[in-house]
């Protein structure tokens, strides 16, 4: 093992706890069991599990900060142009796919002002991006995290947002499935997860059939 990848083994470590301990909060499993025991914290519940997603965040980047290591590469001339630009389209297609999300619900602040009784999921909708890939933040964030310089602790942390991307929507799927039931399973049979690929996409008729569906 290269000595600068072997420095970076704390990092990699601190990244397999955040990842593990996020999938665990996220799981169906652990918020029943929770708000069994706690049933007036429903309400609560989403924005407590951001906040602390944020601040156990922030000492894994602090890690990676405080050792950086060697600079592997660095984008210059006209990979440095198409880099930029990568960066400006990612940023760009976050706000788009906002727009498809009710925010204040995925924050957890539209929760506070509701009874834990009468908290709900919500409806089953297709957004403009989602027509072509099913987590269109998840891909737009790896275009901005790999069109970074790419430090030896980056690329660490590029590494394991990538494959936490890849197995916490698939966690997220099994979710979504067992509250949108054959709607969910038709969408994820035509639409390709992270990557567009030709022939896999929904106009926004076939979206909105989908979305008229019977669970």
């Amino acid at each position: 093992m290269p000595d600068w990848l072997f420095a970076q083994l704390p990092l990699a470590a601190a990244w397999t706890g955040y990842a593990a301990l996020h999938s665990l909060l996220a799981a169906m499993g652990t918020k029943d069991a929770i708000l069994r025991r706690f049933p007036s914290a429903a309400r609560y519940y989403r924005l407590g599990y951001n906040l602390l997603a944020l601040i156990l965040l922030i000492p894994v980047l602090a890690l990676a900060r405080a050792n950086p290591g060697p600079l592997l590469w660095q984008w210059s001339g006209v990979a440095q142009w198409l880099a930029w630009a990568l960066m400006i389209f990612a940023l760009f297609g976050l706000i788009v796919a906002s727009r498809d999300y009710d925010l204040p619900a995925f924050l957890g602040l539209r929760q506070l002002g509701e009874s834990s009784a009468t908290i709900d999921e919500p409806p089953f909708r297709i957004g403009r991006l989602h027509r072509h890939v099913r987590h269109p933040w998840y891909s737009l964030a790896l275009i901005l995290v790999w069109a970074q310089p790419m430090s030896a602790a980056w690329l660490v942390c590029c590494v394991f947002i990538s494959l936490y991307f890849v197995l916490g929507s698939r966690l997220e799927e099994a979710k979504l499935i067992a509250l949108y039931g054959e709607r969910y399973r038709r969408y994820r049979a035509r639409v390709p997860a992270l990557v567009p690929l030709p022939g896999r996409s929904l106009d926004a008729a076939e979206a909105a059939a989908l979305e008229r569906l019977d669970p």
